[in-house]
């Protein structure tokens, strides 16, 4: 099952007796597992039917121990295995409970950043036998999609350009991103729309001095704006690590790269997908491909590369990360 299906069947109250959830993405697992614990039993139940194990403290056979027992005064007792990874090595002994349930026991196992192995007979019995979930880290190209999901269940609105600022300077934590769109639930009325401006005002991204709006006077070949960025990033070397954004625009320049060798210029939704990119930002990458010729793009690859390993201090003894991304630029826009 996927994340969406087992929250809709939590929500019209069909309980599996196990769940075993797994993975390198722990936000799911948390939301799974935060789900569960808050809405299974009611709260005056929870005392005597709710238990939490922690893996690092706890032995398999006193969770199965609990698991077996009958709740007090109750239709269902909850059993939650929190950081479960931390049992890996006697996680085979809960098998012989997978295969036979207390059918009036909730069990979840949270075993974050690894997986079982399907071909053993207990990863076979965890697909059988299990509401069993793969907590997949989302892919970079993904993330502005799913914060303009997330932003829409919070009751907001936001274009495509914004989810892209988002996701750039909030980054693949998940838990973090959902955190600033909340906190905006306090700030501004239902069905606003998460603009530039609420987006500096609240969540502190400058609407004009950003990695995206560099990359979109780069691209341009605005060489005015370019160097107005560069320098309040010189003066903001803490908000703007030089690291980061030399990655960024590798990134930026990697996808640019892929556009100008590809054979589907001419098709725009097969070009988007082709390079990871939502069709909304396509004009921009392709203005950059008549900026950029491919021996150029292949330099500035060079470029990004050479200064990556400067800002890391290798053959760089004396410059700054604002002279060196002055470097930078001038190498890339002339």
């Amino acid at each position: 099952m996927n994340y969406s299906e087992i929250i809709s069947e939590l929500k019209q109250k069909k309980y599996a007796p196990v769940y075993f959830l797994y993975g390198d993405e722990a936000y799911f697992i948390d939301k799974i597992s935060d789900y569960i614990e808050k809405n299974a039993i009611a709260e005056h139940e929870r005392d005597f039917n709710q238990t939490v194990f922690y893996g690092k403290d706890s032995k398999v056979e006193h969770i199965i121990e609990t698991c077996k027992r009958f709740p007090m005064m109750a239709e269902k007792q909850v059993v939650l295995v929190k950081e479960a990874q931390h049992l890996s090595k006697y996680i085979a002994d809960f098998e012989g409970y997978f295969n036979n349930p207390q059918p009036s026991t909730i069990l979840v196992i949270c075993y974050k950043y690894k997986k079982p192995d399907k071909r053993t007979s207990l990863g076979k019995m965890i697909t059988k036998q299990t509401v069993s979930f793969n907590s997949e880290l989302i892919k970079d190209y993904k993330l502005p999609e799913w914060i303009g999901q997330c932003v829409s269940a919070n009751k907001f609105n936001i274009n495509p350009k914004n989810t892209h600022l988002l996701a750039e300077y909030l980054g693949n934590d998940l838990g973090k991103i959902e955190k600033e769109i909340e906190k905006l639930k306090v700030l501004l009325p239902p069905g606003s729309e998460i603009d530039s401006k609420a987006i500096e005002e609240h969540i502190g991204i400058s609407k004009e001095y950003n990695v995206f709006e560099l990359q979109t006077a780069i691209g341009t070949k605005n060489m005015e704006k370019a160097a107005r960025i560069v320098q309040n990033f010189s003066k903001n070397e803490k908000a703007h690590p030089l690291v980061m954004t030399i990655g960024s625009l590798y990134s930026y320049f990697t996808k640019v790269c892929i556009a100008q060798f590809s054979t589907n210029k001419n098709n725009d939704q097969a070009l988007a997908r082709e390079i990871g990119t939502s069709p909304y930002f396509l004009k921009d990458y392709k203005v950059a491909i008549r900026n950029y010729s491919a021996v150029k793009l292949v330099k500035i690859i060079g470029y990004l590369r050479e200064y990556d390993l400067k800002s890391k201090g290798v053959k760089n003894t004396s410059a700054s990360q604002g002279e060196l991304l002055r470097e930078l630029l001038f190498k890339i826009m002339h």
